[in-house]
């Protein structure tokens, strides 16, 4: 499933449609599970509810709240989190948001936020997932998280150590789009596949790419929209504008695609 973005009634909806069965069936959500829409704090309730039949992913929404409670980030104007922040119960919300994962391998699919550079095959990437969140789970999150954010390094080395290597880890899994052929991030353009920067390429279509051979499932891209071939799946369709919540089934080799229309939370701008 995409980005449900605090869309908690049109989650509901979603699984009402798929007819969810957490004694039968398995949610894998693909990051951004808070903020923009109006339920941040119902929507943690639902999934947090289906306790082993959901694996939820971080994507970049989800660690700005972890940012915020912690004093590193100030609230946008456009953040809806105040539900979390001032629940009486927000430590417990916080703690089980940090023990999500950032990237997963499950019934043949790789899964993340956002994406992965050209350079890291899959073996790397569950690596520096792992390297993340172990960050996130330990006793220094908020210095963690104090130099979590920035653009630099923009390129993978494998020489990368310490905070550079966690921050280019935590950009390329929940922020990246575009890369030069030579796997350089460009973090700042949104626009969808067609509006790359010049000398840039969508992440997946950048050539030579290790990860070619892996199916990869992700979200945060919502200018992009569905994109369904058979070694990707791309999931954020919008929801919190008026677009749709996607699932996609795919046990047995089947490619179901589920979708429910939503009322648009915000607009862009």
């Amino acid at each position: 499933m995409g980005d449900v973005q605090g869309c908690c009634d049109a989650l509901e909806r979603l699984l009402a449609k798929i007819d969810f069965s957490p004694s039968r069936d398995h949610l894998h959500v693909l990051g951004d599970l808070v903020n923009r829409g109006p339920q941040s704090l119902a929507t943690l309730r639902r999934l947090r509810g289906l306790g082993d039949a959901a694996t939820c992913l971080l994507g970049n929404h989800d660690l700005h709240l972890l940012a915020v409670a912690h004093g590193v980030r100030p609230q946008h104007k456009s953040d809806t989190l105040t539900d979390i922040l001032d629940a009486p119960d927000r430590e417990a919300w916080l703690d089980w948001l940090r023990q999500r994962r950032m990237a997963v391998f499950e019934h043949g699919w790789l899964m993340v936020h956002a994406g992965v550079v050209p350079q890291w095959d899959r073996a790397t990437t569950l690596q520096l997932a792992d390297e993340v969140e172990r960050q996130l789970r330990g006793l220094e999150l908020g210095a963690f998280l104090r130099v979590m954010y920035g653009n630099d390094p923009a390129r993978w080395s494998d020489q990368l150590e310490g905070h550079a290597r966690l921050r280019f880890a935590v950009n390329v899994l929940t922020r990246i789009r575009f890369v030069q052929a030579d796997g350089t991030l460009d973090l700042k353009s949104k626009e969808g596949a067609g509006g790359a920067p010049p000398g840039c390429v969508a992440w997946f279509d950048a050539p030579d790419r290790r990860t070619a051979d892996t199916p990869i499932a992700f979200g945060h891209w919502s200018t992009l929209g569905l994109v369904n071939r058979p070694d990707l799946l791309a999931l954020d369709t919008g929801c919190v504008w008026g677009g749709q919540l996607t699932a996609v089934r795919i046990d047995g080799g089947r490619r179901e695609v589920i979708q429910v229309e939503c009322e648009p939370a915000q607009r862009p701008g």
